[in-house]
């Protein structure tokens, strides 16, 4: 019984059907079996596999963000069950992400968080035009430990100097790591806005964030 569950968990996200992911979940529950075993042996390996097949160019962005949506929606029914030790040992790290203030691109910035989730970590997406100060006030509020800030275009990029600024006036730059990522940016230029760390796609994205957090 379980491991059929475990397989109809993965066949939904593989085939991006967040109905039957939450059905699956629902299924889980009422069966009594443990939905943390359900996450880590069903969810996880199958999300691996589309993030997986998203970098080797076998299936695209909305694929992937359709399984990360069947993903969210599985976990979000299963977390209801566990316990408190339980969701401390599949919590990697809390990620707040965003486009930067003036900056109405989303698409980089939506397959960096896909891909954050599907390594494992929680990832709140404060979507577009993002203020400065939001990303410092969702980050305070969730006790985060990542504050990843994207850009497409040269003149709304300045404006990440700014969160970096914010940080540094309420007094909390030392709490979070602060990646910057986008088009018209590179590492230098990253460093003297005051970031910890720059990424240029989504796979250095999800290794840098596992590198600040096993450091």
């Amino acid at each position: 019984m379980e491991q059929t569950l475990l397989n109809e968990l993965s066949q939904a996200i593989l085939t991006y059907d967040v109905d039957a992911a939450q059905e699956v979940a629902q299924k889980v529950i009422d069966s009594g079996m443990d939905p943390y075993q359900a996450i880590v042996k069903g969810l996880t390996p199958a999300i691996g596999e589309v993030g997986d097949r998203f970098e080797k160019g076998e299936v695209y962005l909305p694929q992937l963000m359709m399984a990360g949506d069947a993903m969210i929606a599985a976990v979000g029914i299963l977390k209801k069950k566990m316990s408190k030790d339980q969701l401390q040992s599949t919590k990697k790290g809390t990620v707040v992400i965003g486009t930067v203030k003036g900056d109405v691109h989303n698409i980089g910035k939506n397959i960096v968080g896909i891909m954050l989730i599907s390594a494992g970590y929680d990832v709140v997406d404060l979507g577009i035009d993002v203020e400065p100060s939001k990303f410092v006030e969702e980050a305070e509020k969730l006790d985060a430990d990542i504050i990843a800030v994207s850009a497409l275009m040269t003149f709304t990029a300045q404006n990440m100097k700014v969160v970096t600024e914010y940080l540094q006036m309420e007094g909390i730059r030392d709490k979070y790591k602060l990646i910057f990522g986008g088009g018209p940016l590179n590492e230098k230029w990253a460093k003297e806005m005051g970031a910890d760390g720059y990424a240029p796609d989504a796979i250095s994205a999800v290794s840098l964030v596992n590198q600040m957090m096993a450091g």
